[in-house]
């Protein structure tokens, strides 16, 4: 499969329509989405070329912060008001969270925006990473940088969907497990909305 994926394979899925995806996907609970005002956030999805292929950077984020700490995540965060758009916030939160430049992210293009249970409406944005950098986490945000093959991401049958008890109820979601790090949620339902359209699903 990833043979076939590069650069312009992806400028031509993004240049597509595409529903956007939603953590009630998963969970048809009209009374908690009424609950819910978003706010908006811009989330990074950096891509680079390796000897060994496609690789996507992920983070895993710190255990002391107030929303999904812990978590396998994309670098990235709310819209600030000095923040042009999402694109921007995505970018600037890219280089304080984890230090990869602006300059060498060439963006490629959105994936469908994600509405969040916990009230963001996250907007991923699709990075080409054209040059080295040296990783500098912020310590406070990001405890750990770590890359997948993206091949491994893209391939649906590598999905599942679990549950688990949150607020009272039975909240499910996507997971794609890789290795030690247990990618679920959000980040997995956004690359899972990614891997449906590489397959042309």
């Amino acid at each position: 499969m990833e043979k076939a994926i590069d650069r312009a394979t992806f400028e031509a899925l993004l240049a597509r329509p595409a529903s956007p995806s939603s953590d009630f996907d998963l969970n048809k609970s009209a009374e908690d989405r009424a609950k819910v005002k978003l706010r908006p956030a811009g989330v990074l999805v950096p891509i680079r070329e390796t000897s060994a292929g496609l690789s996507l950077i992920l983070t895993k984020r710190s255990s002391a912060l107030k929303h999904h700490p812990g978590q396998i995540a994309f670098p990235g965060g709310r819209v600030d008001p000095t923040d042009v758009d999402h694109v921007d916030a995505a970018l600037r939160e890219a280089e304080e969270e984890i230090g990869l430049p602006r300059e060498i992210v060439d963006v490629i293009g959105d994936l469908p925006p994600h509405e969040t249970i916990t009230s963001f409406q996250m907007h991923p944005v699709l990075g080409w990473i054209r040059d080295e950098f040296d990783p500098v986490l912020e310590a406070g945000e990001v405890s750990e940088l770590f890359e997948v093959p993206l091949c491994h991401v893209l391939e649906t049958a590598r999905y599942k969907i679990q549950s688990r008890r949150w607020r009272g109820q039975d909240r499910y979601f996507y997971t794609v497990p890789y290795g030690p790090y247990y990618i679920w949620g959000a980040t997995a339902r956004i690359l899972r909305s990614l891997a449906d359209r590489v397959s042309g699903a």
